[in-house]
């Protein structure tokens, strides 16, 4: 139902390049200037200016990209309710993850989704939180699933599920298996994730909570995954505040373990961050699925 040569365009708006665009839609690179040329010659105006071996969009492309964006939205949404009359589930639903999520979590629903509505097809970008943010907010995403708290009046937020973020450290560390109090944290080096993380903007909170000043603690480094995270402890003696639903292998396989902190826990909920208003029919079924 998307007009092509608004599909084009909107290919080549997304990359930012009439190559690119041309190797995605498997047509030829004059093909797509023939496409572009068109749509300028309709609406009387020039859609691209040139700057070197790249492109930018004009004032007037920018305009016709956000309604391409609508367009193309509105047509991925009718094309779906139609198919509920058919019984049928079909359609593209692009989806933004925070890394935690998006490795531990959603792998396993997409497996099931997709065994269930062969014909929705998803994509899955992921970032930390507020990339996520970001993505949604310039509507890249048809909606996210963040592990942060920062919420913003630019979307709805609706609780997913329910985590716990644990203090690790390597199985053989010589505080394995003893029990910590708050204060010890000053005297431990600690591995911590980028800013812009949610879990680490969590983390800190927490902490702040509990009387600790974050910038007296001894944060050697800052990784910007879960996954780095967890190799750099298994060969220092340094330890992370992880979420638990990143280590469940190596609490598995006896590789990393759990420091308890008397009196303190971590727990948090991973939240849906969604566009005001009504959603399309597309994503209440996932939703619903995901719950």
């Amino acid at each position: 139902m998307f007009d092509y040569r608004l599909k084009v365009f909107h290919t080549v708006a997304s990359r930012l390049s009439f190559t690119k665009a041309s190797e995605e839609l498997h047509i030829s690179q004059p093909a797509v200037t023939k496409h572009i040329k068109e749509i300028e010659t309709q609406l009387s105006t020039k859609l691209f200016d040139r700057k070197g071996t790249s492109i930018q969009l004009t004032q007037s492309g920018k305009i016709l990209y956000e309604y391409a964006e609508k367009i193309r939205t509105l047509s991925r949404d009718l094309e779906f309710e139609i198919s509920q009359i058919n019984l049928q589930h079909r359609g593209k639903l692009i989806i933004g993850a925070s890394t935690t999520v998006a490795q531990y979590i959603l792998p396993e629903i997409l497996a099931k989704f997709n065994a269930y509505y062969k014909d929705i097809k998803i994509e899955l970008l992921t970032g930390n939180t507020e990339a996520i943010s970001t993505l949604l907010k310039k509507e890249k995403i048809d909606l996210g699933i963040i592990e942060g708290e920062s919420q913003s009046s630019y979307f709805d937020y609706k609780k997913f599920k329910a985590d716990e973020i644990v203090l690790a450290a390597k199985a053989d560390h010589l505080l394995a298996y003893k029990t910590l109090h708050i204060k010890d944290l000053y005297d431990i080096n600690l591995i911590f994730r980028e800013q812009g993380s949610g879990t680490q903007e969590f983390i800190q909170n927490r902490l702040r909570e509990k009387g600790v000043d974050t910038n007296e603690l001894h944060t050697g480094i800052q990784l910007g995954s879960s996954e780095s995270i967890k190799n750099y402890l298994l060969h220092s003696d340094s330890m992370a505040f992880l979420s638990v639903s990143t280590i469940l292998n190596e609490l598995k396989n006896n590789t990393l373990t759990i420091i308890d902190i008397k009196n303190f826990s971590i727990e948090r909920d991973f939240h849906f961050i969604l566009p005001k208003g009504d959603q399309s029919e597309l994503i209440k079924l996932f939703l619903r699925f995901a719950e």
